[in-house]
């Protein structure tokens, strides 16, 4: 007997978001997990399931979150490149999309909440004007919000641009193409919670204008989401919380709370862990009996919360850990060449912050291909961040390249595609690759200021350089005192309460990347945080990086591929090419240089030799040569016949000059005046429908007299 499947559970919610209907539907697949959701905004669909475990994890000091991406190329309607033809790891869009999810949302969990939770956003559809961030991001948000794990949000995320003097919500594609900055907001209905900005060197007050909107929607969104918790929302389900031994921490703190300051008074990190270090020896001696059984466990946790007391306490005093004023930035270096034949090497030092940029050139058909559901299939600038653990002074193996580094590497990026040249302007595939060999605080914001120092190095004609750096926050919860402080070192940022990173010129920002772990930014902490970076970065770039190199070299490194770049008529290029490719391999071969063809016609020559492109480009321009009616060309003689001569104008391209058009008077034969092998002056009168040229040596010679007689 067969019966029916019954959904008694099944919901449909809709709101408007940006004058579009966002839809979830709920109750109808994934019955195990702990909440589900299918949601759609336009054609995009995005399947977002919690699962959490019933048990905490033992044996660890974190809360384990995990939020994936799973991209599905059926999404776009794509069968995947790779040989398996199925999908692998996400793409670093998807990584990214990951963290924009998982960065609002992890500092309103519990700290203490130690059982395992997985977020998974399965990517259904795809429509590129409603992107999938923001349905996966509310998602996110609403399915845990109605679930049973225990969670402080919610929490929604908004697109706002700013095009010609308008500010959007949710834009289309080509909205976003268009626009001078793109900031995506995530926010609870009280405070804003992190932001992510892409810009074309805009100011700070119409970013904050942005701001301002996003969080707006955002509002309307929570109060949506709300009433989702309301209809079905679940209990949530109480767990045991981290074990924390507070009579430990108190003994610690008595006795040695005085000793952890002293270990933090310094702007030395290696000195610092030496005081550390001897502080927890002397810990131990002390109290290592007492509290034998919880020693190996808990001293992490203490040293945790003794260190993070005493950085709340001075920060809120106004006192910087290393002693600094509150605007005042690290001892500052920058240097540029600083590597034998790479195209382009800089060096950023910020106190114990250092990174090494390095660019490479190549041709454009080195630009990175793209096999993912998203509309960009072509990386021709591209940005790779690597942190080793020895950078931190930590001894561990290293392992694949982390979400982390994806993530910075791609802020880097970010900030530097708005002053990069146009393909036209220079022909060249650039990857940038920054390597931080030292690390304490803001590695990021380092690599934009290394890596524009390495792209200038390289010759690379960027618009200005680009500058980065970073604004802390310390809250007072009871009283609600704050302050915000400039260029945080690593101490600052673990005990801190927000990395506030800002890139751009000194014309305006280029991009912005804020991370929080307290529960959200005022608009008024958010303007704070805008005008400190300003003031930091001009700073830095008019001080530091401008006096270092003031403009990019005027040519590329000896080492670089020289480029050429031609335009020829698109019913030529079969004709460059060849039948299977015979006519290019032969101009590849017989030139050295490299050739690649777009289909608009535009030819890029590169070789390490500039001699080798002008070669290539003396035989496309050969192949490619059309006589004009009425031009004077100098030619070889390849034929004779009783009615005239054949005179070469290019490989493969003759014309016929009749016997009586060989000289001003009567010629009996044509020998008379003219041999096979030799060169002469003739002048195109005709091109006839046939596509044969005929030519005058007569009329050829009359206009070069005539021009010399002027002269």
């Amino acid at each position: 007997m067969i019966t029916h499947k019954q959904f008694p559970n099944h919901h449909i919610f809709e709101t408007d978001i940006g004058g579009r209907t966002f839809t979830v539907e709920t109750g109808k697949v994934a019955e195990l997990c702990n909440a589900e959701a299918i949601c759609r905004y336009g054609d995009t669909v995005v399947l977002v399931t919690a699962v959490a475990s019933p048990l905490p994890k033992s044996g660890i000091d974190y809360f384990p979150l995990t939020i994936e991406v799973e991209e599905r190329m059926y999404a776009v309607g794509r069968i995947p490149g790779s040989f398996n033809r199925r999908e692998g790891k996400p793409s670093d869009h998807g990584v990214l999309i990951s963290r924009l999810i998982d960065r609002p949302m992890r500092p309103l969990f519990d700290e203490e909440l130690r059982n395992d939770v997985v977020l998974t956003n399965t990517i259904l559809a795809q429509d590129y004007d409603n992107p999938v961030e923001i349905v996966a991001s509310i998602g996110s948000s609403l399915v845990i919000a109605y679930s049973d794990i225990p969670w402080n949000g919610p929490t929604s995320t908004t697109n706002v641009c700013y095009l010609d003097g308008k500010y959007i919500v949710n834009p289309s594609q080509d909205e976003r193409n268009a626009c001078q900055c793109f900031v995506t907001i995530a926010s609870t209905h009280e405070k804003v919670v992190m932001i992510e900005t892409e810009a074309n060197e805009v100011k700070e007050d119409i970013l904050l204008e942005c701001i301002k909107l996003a969080h707006e929607t955002n509002v309307h969104v929570v109060e949506f989401i709300n009433t989702i918790v309301e209809t079905i929302g679940k209990p949530k389900f109480t767990f045991e919380k981290a074990a924390v031994n507070h009579e430990m921490l108190d003994d610690l703190c008595s006795y040695g709370l005085d000793k952890i300051a002293y270990a933090l008074d310094t702007d030395d990190k290696n000195v610092r862990e030496e005081r550390i270090t001897a502080a927890v020896v002397d810990f131990k001696e002390q109290f290592g009996e007492k509290y034998a059984e919880d020693w190996d466990i808990q001293i992490d946790v203490c040293l945790y919360k003794m260190q993070k007391k005493v950085v709340k306490k001075w920060l809120l005093e106004g006192k910087r850990v290393d002693g600094r004023t509150p605007d005042e930035i690290r001892p500052l270096s920058a240097e540029v060449g600083v590597l034998p034949r790479v195209h382009g090497s800089g060096l950023f030092t910020r106190g114990q912050t250092q990174v090494l940029s390095i660019c490479t050139l190549n041709t454009l058909s080195a630009a990175q291909k793209l096999d993912t559901i998203y509309d960009e299939t072509e990386k021709r600038y591209i940005h790779h961040y690597n942190m080793p653990q020895w950078s931190t002074g930590e001894a561990r193996a290293s392992r694949s390249t982390s979400r982390r580094e994806i993530g910075h590497g791609a802020l880097a990026e970010k900030a530097l595609v708005p002053v990069l040249p146009s393909v036209e302007e220079f022909p060249y595939a650039i990857r940038v690759v920054s390597e931080v060999v030292s690390s304490n605080g803001s590695t990021s914001q380092a690599s934009i200021c290394g890596s524009t120092l390495a792209l200038m190095d390289a010759g690379v004609p960027i618009k200005r350089p680009v500058a980065g750096i970073s604004c802390g926050l310390i809250t007072d919860q009871e009283t609600g005192v704050w302050r915000t402080f400039t260029d945080i070192q690593g101490v600052e940022d673990f005990h801190g309460e927000m990395d506030f990173k800002v890139a751009g010129t000194t014309e305006g920002v280029t991009a912005i990347q804020m991370d929080l772990k307290n529960d959200g930014l005022t608009m008024e902490i958010i303007a704070d945080a805008l005008e400190r970076c300003r003031k930091a970065r001009l700073e830095i770039l008019n001080e530091i990086m401008i006096p270092c190199i003031a403009a990019p070299r005027p040519e590329v490194s000896e080492f670089a591929p020289k480029m050429l770049s031609m335009k020829i008529n698109v019913d030529k290029i079969r004709e460059v090419i060849g039948k299977g490719g015979a006519t290019i391999q032969k101009i590849v071969a017989e030139s050295g240089a490299q050739v690649d063809i777009d289909d608009d016609g535009t030819i890029h020559i590169a070789s390490p030799d500039a001699a080798s492109c002008d070669i290539a480009k003396k035989m496309i321009d050969e192949i490619c040569f059309e006589p004009e009616v009425g031009k004077l060309y100098y030619g070889k003689v390849v034929r004779i016949l009783p009615i005239g001569a054949f005179v070469e104008l290019a490989p493969g391209k003759d014309g016929m000059i009749h016997i009586s058009k060989l000289e001003n008077r009567r010629v009996e034969k044509v020998e008379d005046v003219l041999n096979i092998g030799d060169m002469t002056w003739v002048k195109v009168t005709e091109i006839d429908e046939k596509g044969r040229v005929n030519l005058s040596r007569k009329d050829a010679l009359k206009e070069l007299a005539a021009a010399a007689d002027n002269q």
